[in-house]
């Protein structure tokens, strides 16, 4: 675990300067991307589903 996951977030992140990126550093930099939404995306499901079965304790 990273103890960084603990810490709120400050904030929108800077963006990127795509300038003096290349075809294929932009390419590769989006598939990059790609992966770290599928990877947010399994992470709100897993809490998603996590939620749902603390709520089922709960709920008569």
């Amino acid at each position: 675990m990273n103890l960084d996951d603990l810490e709120p977030t400050k904030g929108k992140p800077k963006l990127k300067d795509l300038e003096p990126m290349g075809l294929g550093e932009l390419g590769d930099y989006i598939r990059e991307l790609e992966v770290e939404i599928e990877r947010a995306q399994a992470e709100i499901s897993r809490k998603e589903k996590h939620r749902q079965g603390i709520d089922g304790l709960f709920k008569k």
